[in-house]
């Protein structure tokens, strides 16, 4: 049975592609751990997406988090870059680069991305939310 109580999870990544691996089976781990098995493969795809982003596309640290609340599974992946993801609306079936985002939009109940700018912190954070009802 899912966990009615709210939690989080932070995971920094290495720049390293071996990240996105790694990323996936802690995501599935930690869903199943807390009785949300049934949001394990979408969540794993939607991470592996905003980690492989983060890793392939920027240099310097990066992490993956998890937040639940209120039957909402936002994944999140920030890194130290503060350009922004690519233009979803633009990408094309032909494209080289941007697809992911497409398929977070699509798999996705909510997305979004914002600058971090607070505190020391720069660069950015880009997360989806999975309602899971």
């Amino acid at each position: 049975m899912p966990t009615t109580e709210p939690w989080n999870y932070a995971l920094h990544i290495p720049q390293d592609v071996r990240a996105v691996t790694v990323c996936r089976r802690t995501v599935r781990l930690i869903l199943t751990l807390h009785g949300l098995i049934r949001l394990a493969d979408v969540a794993e795809l939607l991470a592996a997406e905003l980690v492989s982003n983060a890793v392939r596309h920027t240099k310097g640290p990066a992490a993956l988090r998890l937040h639940w609340r209120a039957g909402v599974l936002r994944i999140g992946a920030w890194d130290a870059s503060p350009v922004p993801p690519y233009d979803v609306e633009a990408a094309s079936a032909e494209a080289e680069a941007g697809r992911g985002l497409v398929l977070v939009r699509a798999c996705a109940d909510d997305w979004g991305w914002h600058p971090l700018r607070q505190g020391g912190d720069t660069g950015k954070y880009v997360w989806c939310d999975l309602a899971a009802g």
